[in-house]
């Protein structure tokens, strides 16, 4: 592979700002600049060193997959919202025209899907629980405030509003403590999942404010602790050479022995990631700790969309130690029309490659959507009374009476996400979907109230004043 710039474990980050800065980047035309440029304004964007230098393959550019991976694409907008952006960087207008037209193009791309925002954020009392979400009964979803960001950002990420400086819709805890609250009045909940943007952005010093009170917590049902991370692939260095490398090694250690379970949720979107002995050698210090590693990528176009990237990922994993678990559909947010697959073809690649891997491998589940109901897994494509249907079922559900409950959907080659699908064999709605309304009904009813008691407080402190 050709390599830009030689490899470094001191970490360094790149932007639209210092882009320029990139040996690699001498290459690209200025029309490919310019492109970068403008969907930048829309897409955050951020490379490092490690990336840049070990895994982006410079000769195959713009065709390499760790290249689509991390660099801003001119697909990524739709051709209008691109000559808008562009028009405004060529004529220099005024900043504020420059943030409210790209503010508008964001309220068009689905910043928060799944009902992430409205279904998703609990309340401990009347207060939401920012920075907190719950959707399935045993697992609780956590975002720090230190850990809202990455070693570098994925152009197809789902979370993609995380990353926006004046983002308005940033999912972001500053402490851990009513999380903790929280837990005790919920039992029936065993998972925490440590999530972001990337908590292995933090210190190993900040990970011990969130988690040690969670450790020392001997009040609820939490069983296992699971943090979400792309660290392994894009800077492995931080379980290695970073100055608290060991310090975090001992903690996982701690975690370990006080009877959690840890699982390391790693992301790895193709195999050019698993192929630098550094990443080799974080793998193994991690294990070493007694945590488990699980891997998980959604299926990308340009990335990763061919069975025998995904046969080579899966197997090496398992040689690796590291347990595949779930290949997910690409979610219909941000730029999902440049980036996703059709439902068909995605069953096909998963079948494709689970028809060459070892018994071993087998446990990736998907292609997987996370949708507004639940996660929800194509088992494959059938015919059934002369009707040609998707074969679905929920892995999990909002209701847990939803898991494994299987389900049917008319056949459809262009589908990307459920939303796309509709009922088969004359059924007018998806099992799920009038619950789904109550549900929906009901936390706009709860917002409504729970809005109007902020106003009478508000007015109420306003008379006291006066």
């Amino acid at each position: 592979m050709k390599q830009a710039t030689p490899p470094s474990s001191k970490f360094r980050a790149f932007n639209l700002r210092t882009m320029e800065e990139l040996p690699g980047f001498a290459a690209l035309s200025d029309d490919e600049r310019f492109s970068i440029r403008v969907v930048s304004q829309v897409f955050p964007f951020r490379i490092n060193s490690y990336v840049a230098s070990e895994l982006i393959d410079w000769s195959r550019i713009p065709d390499d997959p760790i290249y689509q991976l991390t660099v801003p694409q001119l697909g990524m907008l739709r051709p209008q919202s691109f000559k808008r952006i562009a028009d405004l960087l060529r004529k220099e207008a005024p900043l504020e025209k420059l943030r409210e037209t790209v503010r508008s193009i964001h309220a068009e791309l689905n910043p928060h899907p799944a009902g992430q925002a409205t279904l998703n954020v609990p309340y401990l009392g009347t207060e939401r629980m920012e920075g907190v979400q719950h959707k399935y009964r045993e697992t609780v979803l956590f975002f720090p405030q230190n850990g809202q960001t990455c070693h570098a950002y994925c152009t197809f990420c789902f979370r993609w509003p995380q990353f926006l400086t004046d983002s308005e819709v940033r999912f972001a805890a500053t402490d851990s403590e009513p999380l903790v609250r929280y837990l005790e009045l919920h039992p029936e909940v065993s998972d925490l999942l440590i999530t972001g943007g990337d908590p292995m952005v933090m210190s190993t010093r900040a990970l011990e404010r969130y988690l040690e009170p969670l450790l020392n917590a001997d009040n609820n049902g939490l069983t296992t602790i699971r943090i979400g991370t792309k660290s392994l692939a894009y800077w492995p260095y931080r379980y290695v050479t970073d100055s608290d490398a060991d310090d975090l090694m001992r903690l996982f250690e701690r975690i370990v022995v006080s009877g959690k379970h840890l699982a390391i949720m790693a992301h790895f979107n193709h195999t050019r990631e698993l192929e630098t002995p550094i990443v080799r050698t974080a793998i193994a210090r991690i294990r070493g700790t007694g945590a488990e590693i699980r891997s998980q990528s959604p299926l990308v176009r340009h990335i990763n969309d061919v069975a025998g990237v995904w046969r080579e990922m899966w197997s090496t994993q398992v040689n690796m130690g590291i347990v595949p678990y779930y290949m997910f559909v690409e979610r219909n947010t941000g730029a999902a029309h440049y980036f996703s697959v059709p439902l068909a073809r995605a069953w096909e690649i998963y079948r494709a490659a689970m028809m060459h891997v070892s018994g071993l491998s087998r446990t990736v589940r998907g292609p997987s959507m996370s949708a507004a109901p639940g996660k929800v897994e194509i088992q494959g494509v059938a015919e059934v009374h002369g009707e040609k249907v998707f074969v679905l079922r929920m892995i999990q559900g909002r209701n847990a009476d939803w898991v494994q409950r299987p389900f049917f959907a008319k056949f459809d080659p262009d589908a990307t996400w459920l939303n796309d699908l509709q009922p088969a064999f004359g059924e007018r709605e998806f099992f799920y979907v009038p619950e789904m309304h109550a549900r929906i009904a009901a936390a706009e009813a709860q917002e409504t109230v729970l809005a109007r008691e902020a106003e009478l407080r508000e007015d109420e402190t306003s008379f006291d004043t006066a």
